[in-house]
């Protein structure tokens, strides 16, 4: 048996509470960075010639080199000082968007999307085993959930920042504001404690032995709670994936939107739904998880297999206004599982595994989720239309739910020492 990390010493609440405040922080900018660029896709394509198809390529290959990266931010994130993993992605990222903005081609724009993609790879692969490490697993839902509000506020400020200084001062000044953030934090992260491995989990594990990149894959995909919540998660993510980076789009194209006025809207509605569903499914699964093994998948599959109708109604709407009153309720219902999945991934592993099961299961999700759909609705854009494509990730979305919920009941009947080995 090999120690990894620190000693297990509990760090203070203040202490644990600042440390979630700047990870929280770096993740909200992590998607502001990711979503400013759905925001102009508009005019940066008519002013760069693209077809929908090429288009869509620069989320795909912004996820293509993510998800690749990703298990290696895994193996180092359970090795070695996690905070320094953190700052040096924050800062390369932040200065690919800014070199995004710089970009004088097609071929440069994508390079800078890469180094986003592979920025970003290493923080998501440790940041969550590092707030589990800080809070006892009663409360990990609900701290997690908190952790990834930034997805909605993030996202929609992507949105906002993107759609309203790009209106104004084209859409290359809309990369630049958003990178300024994170060169800031990446100091700030330096200066973060490294917590404990293991401090707060009931055997208090501090001692580990460390497996090979290969047995370590193995015994993930030999944990059914891993696999299915990865499963289940990949088809969420398709889904989600493909609306965030084509709806304001399809608000301009379908419903004669202007591009300012339809990133407002769209991003009003991300950041009000996603608030309320993250912070409300976080709430629920902890809830959920104390009465029953399966609760947090339960609690995330109900959420999905309720929002699949209201992303039918997108494309049937009459309306903007209607467009966004179903977009709300689809988003506030795929949020609500946030916490939830993420809380189960961290109960399912030991504390030595986690930064390589979250990196494992961004390779997967996004590889076979949204690496993918923004590329496939494009296609299916050009083929039928936006609407078909829009109103078409209904099917992965219930298919998600309805595998989670069945999960949930298989998790259940597993002998206790099953569900994490």
């Amino acid at each position: 048996m090999a120690p990894v990390g620190p000693s297990p010493r509990l760090p203070p609440p203040r202490l644990a509470g600042w440390t979630l405040a700047v990870l929280t922080a770096v993740n909200f900018v992590n998607y502001l960075d990711r979503y400013v660029l759905g925001a102009v896709l508009e005019p940066m394509r008519l002013e760069l010639g693209l077809s929908d198809v090429r288009a869509g390529a620069l989320g795909s290959v912004f996820m293509a080199v993510y998800m690749l990266a990703a298990p290696l931010g895994g193996y180092l994130g359970d090795r070695v000082v996690r905070t320094r993993i953190v700052a040096g992605g924050v800062l390369l990222w932040s200065l690919a968007t800014l070199g995004s903005g710089l970009a004088r081609g097609y071929s440069q724009l994508v390079t800078m999307r890469a180094l986003v993609g592979l920025g970003e790879a290493g923080y998501a692969a440790v940041a969550p085993a590092m707030i589990a490490d800080l809070y006892a697993p009663d409360r990990r839902g609900r701290m997690l959930a908190r952790f990834y509000l930034a997805i909605p506020v993030g996202s929609a400020l992507g949105y906002l920042l993107g759609g309203a200084v790009g209106a104004r001062f084209g859409w290359r000044a809309a990369f630049f504001v958003a990178s300024a953030p994170g060169l800031v934090l990446a100091a700030l992260c330096l200066a973060l404690p490294e917590p404990a491995r293991g401090a707060r989990d009931p055997d208090g594990e501090a001692s580990v032995a460390r497996l090979s990149p290969a047995a370590t894959v193995r015994r993930l995909l030999a944990t059914p709670a891993w696999a299915i919540n990865t499963a289940g998660t990949t088809l969420m993510t398709f889904a989600m994936g493909g609306l965030a980076f084509w709806m304001p789009t399809f608000l301009q194209r379908v419903h004669a939107m202007e591009l300012g006025a339809a990133n407002m809207a769209f991003g009003a509605v991300t950041v009000v739904a996603g608030l309320v569903g993250t912070l409300l499914g976080g709430w629920l699964g902890d809830r959920a998880q104390a009465r029953r093994e399966g609760g947090y998948l339960g609690v995330s599959g109900w959420g999905l297999l309720l929002g699949a109708p209201f992303a039918v109604a997108l494309p049937l709407a009459p309306s903007p206004a209607l467009v966004l009153a179903a977009a709300f309720l689809a988003e506030l219902l795929l949020f609500l599982n946030t916490g939830p999945l993420n809380a189960a991934m961290v109960a399912c592993v030991p504390a030595s595994l986690r930064a390589s099961a979250f990196a494992l299961q961004v390779l997967l999700i996004h590889a076979l989720g949204d690496a993918l759909s923004p590329t496939l609705m494009g296609w299916v854009s050009e083929r039928a239309s936006l609407a078909w494509a829009v109103g078409g990730t209904a099917l992965p979305i219930a298919g998600g739910g309805a595998l989670l919920i069945w999960g949930a009941r298989r998790v259940e009947r597993l002998p206790e020492g099953l569900r994490t080995t």
